[in-house]
């Protein structure tokens, strides 16, 4: 069952878009826990990482921040919630306040305790207002979506980052389930790591049942040492303009390349109306929540 989640908020200032200004700047990014690879013996000689904390994870977890800081919206896959492997640092948090993001939230759908939490993170620069967790379909717990709302509620922005299955079958689920929750939304995007093809069966079943639309078509971003395959993906509706659209080869911090869309918004589309707005999250009563839970 969806979840409404508190959200996170660093001491940064939340950048504001006028009409004039409705270029949104949106990454997905699967990090690999802050561990590079230059070649697949990699997986081999440095699976040790996934397990236990090294120097380096720091520095390319600084080295992505700094990346990442001049994007309007991030989706990230693959992050640690703050176990042994990662120092006991929430990556998600540490990537929002190094890269100054006002806002944060961390979905762990895998915890292990002090040995793992598998995660993934949304970074936003405007401040939703309403998150909720979805819990995808699969033979193997623990995948998940999470879903930001911006802008007024009567005529939202909808985000869905999500990271998905290597099963085919249990990725043609979760899409199902993903269509169901955007059929009735005018303005949405989807992005994450998909673990599947632009032409894949499951992903054009996807975009054969909703409005949604695919602008990086060939976008090979795996493995990040030589592109061979698209397997993160930024899907739109139509209402949502693309201006341009990029995956970069040179940014070498994981296994994946990291792929970004510049959006135009429709002019009714107004991503500060939670600035003001009633219904808007209030951050003291997230964080007051979060402790009580024992989670921040």
């Amino acid at each position: 069952m969806p979840q409404n989640s508190p959200l996170k908020a660093t001491a940064y200032e939340p950048r504001h878009k006028t009409e004039e200004q409705r270029r949104l700047r949106v990454l997905s990014y699967n990090i690999q826990v802050g561990i590079s690879s230059n070649r697949y013996s990699d997986y081999m000689t440095h699976g040790w990482k996934h397990v236990l904390p090294f120097r380096g994870r720091q520095d390319n977890l600084d080295n992505t921040a700094r990346f990442i800081k001049d994007f309007d919206l991030v989706g990230l896959q693959e992050l640690d919630a703050g176990s042994l492997r990662s120092g006991f640092i929430n990556q998600t948090k540490y990537l929002a306040t190094v890269g100054h993001f006002p806002y944060w939230y961390n979905q762990t759908n895998r915890n292990l305790g002090k040995f793992a939490q598998h995660s993934q993170g949304l970074l936003s620069q405007f401040r939703p207002f309403e998150l909720i967790e979805h819990r995808l379909p699969s033979t193997i717990p623990g995948r998940g979506a999470l879903e930001a709302r911006f802008g007024d509620p009567q005529n939202p922005l909808i985000v869905i980052h999500l990271h998905l299955s290597l099963s085919q079958r249990a990725r043609e689920r979760q899409f199902d389930y993903i269509a169901r929750q955007t059929d009735k939304h005018e303005h949405v995007i989807v992005m994450g790591d998909m673990n599947c093809q632009p032409h894949s069966r499951e992903l054009q079943q996807l975009l054969n049942s909703t409005h949604l639309c695919e602008p990086l078509e060939q976008m090979q971003t795996y493995p990040s040492w030589s592109p061979e395959h698209c397997l993160d993906h930024i899907l739109v509706t139509s209402s949502i303009g693309v201006e341009g659209a990029r995956a970069y080869s040179d940014v070498n911090h994981s296994d994946h390349l990291p792929i970004s869309l510049d959006l135009l918004l429709p002019a009714k589309l107004d991503l500060n109306h939670t600035q003001s707005s009633e219904n808007a999250i209030s951050m003291d009563q997230a964080q007051q929540a979060r402790l009580a839970a024992g989670l921040y």
